[in-house]
């Protein structure tokens, strides 16, 4: 089996001696090459390589965060799906968080999640997900927006400013930590200006719109994120086998976001939030978000910047995973 093996050193929970250790490990069972990033967008590179060498190179191994995942499906996805001929895809998690990876049911830990991912190409154990796909509207300043892949979230509004603010402070020496998160949480939701009245609205085809939105979570999968080891289910019908799930909140009041955070907090593959200004959709193929002011856009937790309007599309069958 030939493979790339593609290595973030800047993963935050994994040292370089395990790194090496998990190289050697992989080495051993595989033709591997093995490149490490030296640039934000050097993933998606080195994915694009693999889509184009597709005839010589059987597997596309992602070791970091969800950041470096997301990276690197873009890059194989720069074509279009195709599982007749892209490369799989396999997951070492060494983020902070590691969503995608534990979705998929693999271990947190990078050794463990190694051993899991040898365990699997052994017996042939893989499975077909699928993904978001985003694009820029016609007729709207967001037109020309490229093309853009997600694994297991997107959000325009109050989360993406969430990220913003975390993003922000790691530029500035922080480490991303769960209480990090939570510090930049309140402090979004003092600073929201819609937080009573959102100007969010989703549209589809054949149906009335959704309007004043505060909040929109688009889930490919779920739990949503991960607070520690705690599982948060945002939207808990969500799944790598169907479309694309929504959570809209059209009130973000000092009661509303308590009693919405308890039952994010208290959520399970049950039950997740929910309540008069709550609306939950489920497996949508194709709908658009619009904003009446510029509003932060997020993906698989990686701030994009502002945008008043962006296309979601969920893609069925879209890349083969090892699990």
């Amino acid at each position: 089996m030939r493979a790339l093996l593609v290595v973030n050193p800047a993963a935050t929970t994994t040292s370089a001696r395990t790194r090496d250790v998990l190289l050697h490990a992989l080495a051993s069972e595989m033709k591997l090459e093995t490149v490490t990033t030296e640039y934000r967008g050097h993933a998606r590179d080195l994915g694009r390589r693999a889509a184009d060498n597709s005839d010589t190179l059987d597997l596309v191994v992602a070791l970091g965060g969800d950041g470096t995942v997301n990276e690197v499906v873009n890059g194989l996805l720069h074509y279009g799906p195709d599982l007749d001929r892209l490369p799989r895809l396999a997951v070492v998690p060494g983020g902070s968080t590691n969503v995608f990876a534990r979705a998929l049911g693999l271990p947190n830990d990078a050794v463990e999640a190694t051993g899991a991912l040898l365990d699997a190409l052994r017996t042939g154990s893989e499975r077909t997900v699928s993904l978001g796909r985003t694009k820029g509207v016609p007729g709207t300043e967001d037109e020309a927006v490229p093309e853009r892949w997600f694994t297991f979230c997107a959000g325009l509004g109050f989360d993406a400013g969430v990220i913003g603010r975390v993003e922000q402070q790691r530029e500035r020496g922080k480490r991303s930590t769960h209480a990090l998160y939570l510090r930049q949480v309140v402090r979004q939701f003092l600073d929201e200006p819609h937080r009573r009245r959102g100007v969010i609205s989703l549209e589809r085809a054949g149906e009335d719109p959704v309007t004043d939105l505060v909040l929109s979570i688009v889930c490919n999968t779920s739990p949503w994120t991960y607070l520690g080891n705690r599982p948060l289910y945002a939207s808990p019908e969500a799944s790598f086998d169907t479309a694309l799930d929504v959570l809209g909140l059209s009130r973000l009041s000092t009661p509303a976001v308590t009693r919405y955070a308890t039952q994010l907090l208290t959520s399970s593959p049950e039950r997740g939030p929910h309540g008069k200004h709550a609306v939950t959709l489920h497996d949508l193929t194709d709908f658009t978000l619009h904003s009446k002011v510029p509003l932060p856009l997020q993906m698989d937790g990686d701030h994009l910047g502002l945008r008043t309007s962006v296309a979601f599309t969920g893609v069925r069958r879209a890349l083969r995973v090892i699990v």
